[in-house]
């Protein structure tokens, strides 16, 4: 992808506009998230080399700027589309546009490519594998479990803030089980876990 355009100009402009380091790394989890779908569809289209690394970006700029308006602007009035009219003014591709635009369900925009249902599976699912992780005593991502995560998300007092609906429709939209999309995400997150903040703490030895 030529220019500004780039998964290194997505997260500079994240991190601009952003104050919360939480917001941040939710941007980079997402990613991570978004990423991973996006390598999977690649593959499953058949794309490779250059192709397959342009399409793959765009998964990753549209996990790190769907928020990136969000610190600024936080009410259902402004964000996304705030953000997003600042993207059109400067030539980002429609395709991450829609994506940002689709993964709000005030907005009215249909969620029609395979990106943006990713985006939309990925987006409440990187939340709740973060606040599964953050109660861990070891505060790893890799003490995370698929099992575990489907139980506290039974638990509606935990992370009550994430919306369930959301998480199981994205998976419904990818034509996968809850499972495999929390494994997906889980898997990608982990391999992430030092970017995220997620690869834990030593414990104290007593």
């Amino acid at each position: 992808m030529a220019g500004k355009f780039t998964r290194d100009c997505a997260l500079a402009l994240l991190q601009e506009w952003t104050a919360s380091a939480s917001l941040v790394k939710h941007g980079l989890a997402v990613e991570a998230c978004t990423r991973a779908y996006g390598v999977l569809e690649a593959s499953r289209l058949g794309l490779e080399g250059e192709a397959a690394g342009e399409f793959i970006e765009l998964y990753a700029l549209a996990g790190l700027l769907h928020d990136f308006d969000y610190d600024r602007h936080p009410s259902l009035e402004e964000h996304p589309f705030v953000g997003v009219k600042f993207l059109r003014e400067h030539g980002w591709p429609e395709v991450v546009l829609h994506a940002i635009l689709a993964h709000a369900d005030y907005s009215g925009t249909p969620r029609e490519t395979h990106l943006d249902k990713a985006l939309f599976a990925s987006d409440e699912l990187a939340g709740f594998l973060t606040a599964c992780t953050l109660v861990k005593p070891s505060r790893s991502i890799h003490d995370v479990e698929v099992t575990g995560v489907k139980k506290k998300m039974k638990d509606k007092a935990f992370a009550r803030a994430v919306k369930r609906e959301d998480i199981t429709e994205g998976a419904a939209l990818l034509g996968l089980t809850l499972e495999d999309h929390v494994g997906n995400c889980l898997k990608a997150m982990q391999e992430n876990a030092v970017l995220l903040g997620l690869a834990g703490v030593a414990l104290v030895q007593e």
